[in-house]
């Protein structure tokens, strides 16, 4: 039998792994700057959590979900996206208590999933880095999250971005949206695909968000929602474009954009990219909002939320069509040489010490020549090659060469292990 990794999962190779790391090694140190801290939750939740929180009508919980009951009868689900299991582990925790920060800022970073069909930058098994903010109503709160979230493409030195901001206002408001697109889309309804015909009473506004051709059709002479925000959530949404103008952010408004989640309301935006690599397509790379009451759906205070999410996936593909290349090589400052059996305990001592001290060393292990080690010093890209052949270790003594010069000095033992780095600075 032939065992494969599971569909729609992938395994992630050492030389392919390294850009993982590098973006989230960028991730931490910019959120660090701006001071969220780190949270991670289980990779499984009661299924309540999710389903209670993204929306029972959305396709991540009726189409998405890897939902099952335990061995206890629980029914549990692996987690689809972020945002629940942290609003989860805020109210359960209360972080929104006084000993804590305000608002409390934090960001996660780990694999997500969700049965649908596997193609280019979208598995069953995905990774997310996403940041959530509670306890603020500030349209600056806003604002910083959309530039944070912009600041981490520009800082991995992606330049085609763009920005596409919409507001779904309030609950008032979209009660009344609501009832007008239904009464827009009603006349339509023997047109619509099956999925938006049964979102038409369910959730309206998710046939804005349809990828079938009829639907998109339909809904290009719908209402605009901004047409129904009541006073302050249109002043709301002023605002946080005032704040973007002052800050010299650009920014497009889509009035037909409403993102897959039920919790939205007020600013949702999107980042796209049009990298030259998409030959001409546009992507999104980012996208996040808005969500007052979803903390107290949960059992919490009434405090508002806003957050962001991307696919670690789509990060990676998207700087490749940047033509950006990611590091991925690990430098070596030093390979160890050994000739004759009897230099195997002396070279491993002296690998050891040279770890300790905070350089990255290797040597051979495969008892090959000394051409072949030589070979892999090489491949390995080592600065330095330090040789001990059985003469070397009888005389207490070893080679060392540096690997861009050329140049090679004979150093004893003593002054190898005493001024080690004074000799790899030359």
């Amino acid at each position: 039998m032939k065992y494969q990794k599971p569909k729609g999962t992938q395994d992630i190779l050492p030389g392919e792994v390294e850009k993982w790391q590098f973006l989230e090694k960028t991730a931490r140190e910019l959120f660090g700057r701006y001071q969220f801290h780190e949270i991670r939750t289980p990779i499984f939740e009661h299924y309540e959590v999710i389903a209670r929180s993204v929306g029972d009508t959305t396709d991540i919980v009726s189409k998405e979900m890897y939902d099952f009951y335990d061995k206890g009868d629980r029914h549990v689900t692996l987690r689809p996206e972020g945002t629940a299991p942290t609003v989860r582990a805020f109210v359960e925790h209360k972080l929104f208590g006084p000993e804590y920060q305000k608002p409390y800022k934090t960001f996660y970073m780990g694999p997500m999933f969700r049965y649908e069909r596997p193609q280019a930058g979208r598995m069953r098994q995905f990774h997310q880095i996403g940041v959530e903010v509670f306890g603020s109503d500030n349209p600056a709160v806003d604002v910083e999250t959309i530039m944070m979230a912009m600041e981490f493409y520009q800082s991995l030195g992606v330049k085609h971005l763009e920005l596409v901001i919409n507001s779904l206002g309030d609950k008032e408001s979209r009660a009344t949206y609501r009832q007008a697109l239904i009464d827009y889309l009603e006349p339509f309804e023997n047109q619509l695909s099956e999925d938006s015909k049964r979102r038409l009473h369910e959730n309206p506004l998710r046939v804005l968000d349809s990828k079938e051709e009829q639907d998109k059709e339909i809904v290009l002479n719908a209402p605009s929602i901004l047409d129904y925000l009541n006073e302050s959530s249109s002043a709301y949404f002023n605002q946080v474009r005032e704040l973007l103008d002052e800050l010299d952010i650009s920014y497009t408004i889509d009035h037909r954009m409403v993102r897959g989640l039920d919790y939205y309301n007020h600013t949702i935006f999107e980042i796209m990219s049009a990298a030259p690599g998409f030959q001409g397509a546009i992507t999104t790379v980012c996208a996040g909002g808005r969500y007052n009451g979803l903390v107290e759906e949960l059992g919490g205070p009434d405090v508002g939320g806003i957050g962001f999410a991307l696919g670690m996936e789509r990060a990676i593909i998207t700087l490749e069509a940047e033509g950006i290349t990611i590091p991925t090589s690990q430098p070596l400052d030093v390979y160890v040489v050994g000739i004759g059996d009897r230099t195997n305990g002396a070279t491993l001592k002296l690998v050891s010490h040279l770890r300790k001290l905070g350089y990255s060393a290797d040597r051979d292990y495969m008892n090959r020549s000394a051409k072949a080690q030589f070979k892999s010093a090489n491949k390995q890209q080592a600065s330095f090659v330090i040789t001990i052949g059985e003469d070397e270790l009888d005389k207490q003594v070893a080679q060392i060469k540096h690997m861009g010069t050329g140049e090679q000095q004979t150093v004893p033992f003593t002054e190898l292990y005493q001024d080690i780095n004074s000799l790899l600075k030359q």
